[in-house]
């Protein structure tokens, strides 16, 4: 009975820990919702993150859990997850979160969250313990996903831009400050449907490692759904403004016409990503369809300085979160 309790108490601990990384998703991902309507002025920014957070949540009722189920089940051997292994992956993803947050760099939780499974799974068992075809279809995506949304954006650009060229740009002005909030909603849409569900696998990988649900599980627990909604809601309603500033002022100038095309170029990319399964970043593909915006105006128009700064934060994101998580996977077997 001893065991059994104490091991309760374990995964309610780690599940709040998820459940905070959660939030910290959202809060540090608000930008990529919100950053280019608030940059353009169709919303104040506490407008824009009470409207960012709202799709967030109803995302819940849109996309399966696809990208859940790769977490849970797509990136590990089975048996091979445990709570000390779940405490790394937690602690060097929000560590990554932290510093970036900080230094308000839009590097990606995502890849935040599977390096540091990968750097928790590699100290317990080595790089064998992983499974390739998860990993791999994650990391491709580092690439694909910011190189789609630049080219749908680019493309949503250029014929909106042939579409309105006969109109007054102040008429044209005013129809994509209204239009904006639907790409905004959209893109909202694709990022709580696509991040919530990362926090929904890595409880689901916790509950079927520890014994609280079947491995054979056809779904995650109810209540693990819903709470992991709730979560990077309410971090997107708290918003990390030093990333906004970065997504939606250093890397280019956008007016509305552009944020629009920006929007809903990332979320086509998402729902796509979503649908297949794939944990994308949101933060890559929002970046790449602000510079493909961007750079259908002129090269110059994008501060190509700071897109590559973000570019080596990309890169260094997973290996430097999975040697925090190494770390901490050391750690926790002191501890418990």
């Amino acid at each position: 009975m001893e065991t059994v309790q104490t091991a309760f108490w374990v995964v309610a601990l780690l599940v709040a820990l998820a459940l905070m990384f959660d939030f910290m998703n959202g809060f540090h991902d608000a930008a990529n919702s919100i950053a280019t309507v608030v940059s353009t002025g169709v919303l104040k920014p506490a407008q824009a993150v009470l409207f960012a957070a709202f799709f967030n949540f109803v995302a819940i009722f849109i996309f399966h859990l696809s990208v859940a189920a790769t977490v849970g089940k797509g990136i590990v051997q089975p048996g091979v997850v445990d709570t000390h292994v779940v405490f790394g992956a937690l602690v060097g993803a929000i560590t990554w979160n932290v510093i970036t947050w900080y230094y308000g760099i839009p590097s990606s939780s995502s890849h935040a969250l599977i390096g540091g499974i990968s750097g928790a799974v590699i100290a317990k068992a080595g790089a064998g313990a992983l499974v390739a075809a998860g990993i791999l279809k994650t990391v491709a995506f580092i690439f694909v996903s910011p190189l789609l949304g630049f080219t749908l954006g680019s493309l949503m650009m250029v014929a909106v831009a042939w579409i309105f060229r006969s109109f007054r740009p102040s008429r044209v002005d005013k129809w994509f400050r209204r239009l904006q909030l639907v790409s905004a909603g959209a893109y909202s849409l694709g990022h709580g449907g696509n991040d919530a569900q990362k926090t929904i696998g890595i409880i689901w990988m916790l509950l079927m490692a520890t014994g609280y649900a079947e491995v054979d599980s056809a779904s995650p627990p109810g209540w693990a759904i819903v709470s992991c909604y709730m979560a990077i809601g309410l971090g997107t309603m708290f918003g990390g403004w030093r990333i906004v500033k970065t997504m939606g002022q250093k890397i280019t100038k956008l007016k509305p016409v552009g944020g629009f095309c920006a929007e809903t170029g990332g979320a086509m990319t998402l729902f796509l990503a979503t649908a297949m399964g794939v944990p994308v970043s949101t933060t890559h593909t929002i970046t790449g369809a602000i510079v493909g915006v961007g750079s259908t105006q002129r090269a110059s128009a994008v501060r190509w300085g700071v897109a590559g700064g973000i570019v080596w934060a990309w890169i260094l994101t997973i290996p430097a979160s999975a040697f925090v998580a190494g770390v901490a996977y050391w750690v926790s077997l002191q501890l418990f």
